[in-house]
């Protein structure tokens, strides 16, 4: 969740690590702080409670200089969004740490830690890393023999930057659980959670493995695994420029983001299909050969992602015949699944890196389920590194908390699964094309809809002095519906909840009054006419409606509902198309009701953390 940085140069630092908490204050902006290594080889430290942008004022007032130091932007897990509980922690005046993560027995080593005279400033449970890596100094070790030593001792997930008075030349970073990147300059190194921190800086990168701790200084970098071996890890080159991740002439990430649907569409199915058919090596080295085993599907995805795995379901039994479930990461991961011989499992996660996810894949690997696939946004990530085959989505990066070009990309790269399995199963070399087909005019398609912006935007209106609403859809709309819902109560706080259409007589219809808007998708297809059914059912009790229907549906407005005509799209792909309607609509009622759309309340990009 929390984003640290960190740098250790031969020029002031303070500026870069600024910068870089900007860049990944979508993940964590309770607070933020930073520590450096002063000229006089003391530490200096600045914390403040909100935004980045309370730290970049208390640092206008109280300038930190210094050449080596560590940085972070806090989401609150244990205790409150305070000063005190900001980090880096520093203990003694010594030693200094920035965390990401969870320490499981956190507890235990407070109670040791009081016992031999430690005192605690925070809530948190990372003040007890520096107390650890304090304890292991003063009994005579380096900073990097204190940090393995504590690390030892540590039970959880973390992403560690650590510094000391004792060696003001010298960086240690960790990770277990939760993501680190070093960035490579000259004769200076960084860390970062995420490589769009550090793009300003450098392009060259280095991603840690679980258990690795790396040693960084400025005459050069050594890594350890987590057996204290010494070893090398690659070094990749980025392709993203540090102006991808600005907003550009957008008000938000989060509408610059829907508004670069088209293009990742296109960049997630470029090169990845020829002559008409989709190509099995876009899956990875030896895909047929996993592919030509599978018997059935399990995808396990949280959020956004499970949005996207639901409609994947669809796809998989209706087009290909092949039998597919679908699962909340955090439930599968828990709940003793019975084990099916010759599964695939599907792990999709924009980040690479949620942790129920990653729990999930390695408890489906524990039990034996068979081989897995990872559709990602974040090469290098955790998720790709563990998987046996990888379909990346080519997102780009995706600032905005509420996820839209990745769960595009990724019911794109989800067909792209689908079509490849289905022709072992059920699907003809026919139906192949015409899906790939479908695919291909995919960006055309939602161009067509983001020329709807405008009056989506005045039809957001409707909504701005609304407490409730409900999403209805029918078949691979339902999910449609789910994500339109989310998306709504994440960046608006609205009350939100879908429904497949077919249940509103189950329930949901005792809610239905003027008070309660109804948002519906209806492409033209054969549940249209059930669906119409059901929309009269709310018309009937008072109900306002909206109505997002293919233009071939044969709807109209009236006194009671409002329609707004969508370009006629293939059936298979419509999920696609009309998922985009809704991110704008969204994004309109957020940005009426004054909400922070691109960093709302409560929440953070990467959900690292249990």
């Amino acid at each position: 969740m929390c984003g640290i940085v960190g740098a250790i140069a031969q020029r002031e630092v303070a500026a870069i690590l600024l910068e870089g908490l900007r860049r990944l204050e979508y993940r964590g902006y309770d607070s933020a702080g930073m520590a450096v290594l002063n000229s006089d080889g003391e530490l200096d430290r600045l914390r403040t409670t909100g935004k980045v942008a309370e730290l970049a004022r208390a640092m206008d007032r109280h300038p930190l200089d210094g050449v080596a130091g560590i940085a972070h932007t806090r989401w609150a897990t244990h205790g409150r969004p305070t000063e005190s509980n900001a980090h880096p922690h520093i203990c003694r005046n010594k030693v200094a740490v920035v965390h990401n993560g969870i320490i499981e027995n956190h507890e235990t080593l407070r109670v040791e830690q009081k016992m031999a005279g430690f005192q605690f400033t925070s809530e948190t449970d990372s003040e007890v890393i520096a107390h650890q890596i304090y304890h292991h100094l003063d009994q005579g070790d380096n900073l990097l023999e204190a940090v393995q030593h504590a690390c030892q001792e540590l039970e959880g997930a973390y992403a560690l930057g650590v510094v000391s008075t004792s060696e003001p030349g010298r960086l240690v970073a960790a990770r277990r659980g939760s993501p680190l990147v070093i960035g490579i300059g000259i004769g200076e190194y960084f860390i970062a959670s995420d490589v769009a921190a550090l793009l300003p800086v450098t392009q060259r990168f280095v991603f840690l493995h679980d258990g690795d701790i790396a040693d960084l200084t400025g005459h050069g970098m050594v890594i350890y695994n987590e057996r204290g071996e010494a070893v090398e890890r690659p070094e990749t080159r980025s392709e993203l420029s540090a102006d991808a991740v600005e907003r550009g002439k957008y008000r938000h990430y989060m509408l610059k983001e829907i508004y670069e649907q088209p293009r990742a569409i296109a960049d997630t199915l470029e090169g990845r299909i020829y002559q008409g058919r989709v190509l099995e090596a876009a899956f990875g080295v030896g895909a047929g050969e996993v592919l030509d085993k599978v018997q059935g599907v399990h995808i396990i995805a949280c959020g956004t992602s499970f949005h996207a795995g639901l409609i994947g379901r669809y796809w998989m039994e209706s087009l290909a015949g092949i039998p597919c479930s679908v699962e909340v990461a955090s439930e599968f991961r828990y709940r003793r699944p019975v084990v099916r011989n010759s599964s695939l499992i599907v792990t999709i996660s924009q980040s690479g890196e949620t942790a129920d996810t990653l729990a999930g894949l390695q408890e489906a690997k524990r039990l034996g389920f068979g081989q897995s696939l990872a559709i990602c946004n974040v090469p290098e990530s955790s998720l790709t590194r563990e998987s046996d085959l990888v379909l990346m989505t080519r997102a780009g990066p995706e600032i905005g908390v509420a996820s839209t070009k990745a769960f595009t990309t990724q019911l794109v790269a989800l067909m792209l699964l689908t079509i490849v399995l289905g022709r072992r199963f059920s699907l003809s070399e026919e139906t192949e094309r015409q899906l790939v087909q479908q695919l291909l005019h995919l960006p055309r398609e939602i161009e067509d809809v983001l020329q709807l912006d405008d009056k989506i935007r005045q039809l957001s209106e409707r909504f701005a002095d609304k407490q409730h609403a409900l999403f209805l859809g029918r078949g691979a709309q339902y999910p449609v519906a789910l994500e339109g819902a989310l998306k709504l109560k994440e960046i608006s706080y609205i009350h939100a909840e879908a429904y497949p259409a077919g249940e509103l007589k189950h329930g949901p219809l005792a809610l239905v009054d003027a008070a309660m808007p109804v948002v519906a998708v209806a492409p033209n297809n054969e549940l249209l006419e059930k669906l119409k059914s059901n929309l009269q059912e709310v018309n009937a009790r008072g109900g306002e409606m909206l109505v997002f229907a293919d233009q071939h549906a044969g709807m109209a407005s009236d006194d009671t509902s409002i329609v707004l005509p969508v370009a006629p799209t293939d059936d298979c792909v419509a999920p696609i198309v009309f998922t985009v309607p809704l991110q704008l609509l969204a994004y309109h009622v957020a940005v009426l009701k004054g909400t922070d759309v691109d960093q709302p309340r409560n929440l953070a990009k990467s959900v690292t953390v249990e």
